[in-house]
């Protein structure tokens, strides 16, 4: 079982490596124009949600107006959530992998089991057979024996007979 071991450590260095390649991520999502306004807006739209979510949770008025976050802090928000995002990602997939991989190895475990019990089966069908066979041949050694007796099946008859002819 070494791949076991091997699994987990790969599993923990990828781990390890998406958190420099999250921030590498934050990093370069402030760069690119294109991909800064789509950031900023889904920060937008995150800090709307969990203000509105905030507000039911305290009791507050959730109509009110939510002033948007300027635009540093929304990038910075956004690649923050882009950056966890891809951590959780990589989480999720080790994890699923590892679910995947184990119950793999259970299914193999169980196919084995039932080999096993399909062995015993037909190894207790094969010694039931055999029983059945000796049971008949006793049966009819007992009919033989009580055709001619005891003495007569195993051919002690006529050795019993001679040995009483000379005593006389």
């Amino acid at each position: 079982m070494v791949v076991f071991p091997v699994v987990k450590l790969a599993t923990l260095a990828l781990r390890t490596a998406c958190k420099p390649i999250a921030n590498r991520l934050k990093k370069e999502a402030g760069y690119h124009p294109k991909f800064r306004n789509f950031i900023i807006s889904i920060a937008q739209a995150n800090h709307r949600l969990t203000t509105r979510v905030q507000r039911r949770i305290y009791g507050h008025a959730t109509d009110v107006a939510i002033h948007p976050l300027n635009e540093e802090k929304a990038v910075q928000a956004a690649a923050d959530l882009l950056g966890e995002l891809f951590v959780f990602s990589v989480a999720g997939a080790a994890i699923i992998f590892e679910v995947q991989r184990s119950s793999r190895s259970e299914a193999r475990k169980e196919e084995l089991r039932r080999q096993e019990i399909q062995e015993i089966k037909t190894k207790n069908e094969e010694l039931a057979r055999e029983i059945e066979l000796l049971a008949q041949k006793l049966e009819e050694l007992e009919q033989l024996s009580r055709g001619r007796g005891l003495l007569g099946t195993l051919n002690f008859r006529h050795t019993r007979v001679s040995e009483d002819r000379k005593s006389n």
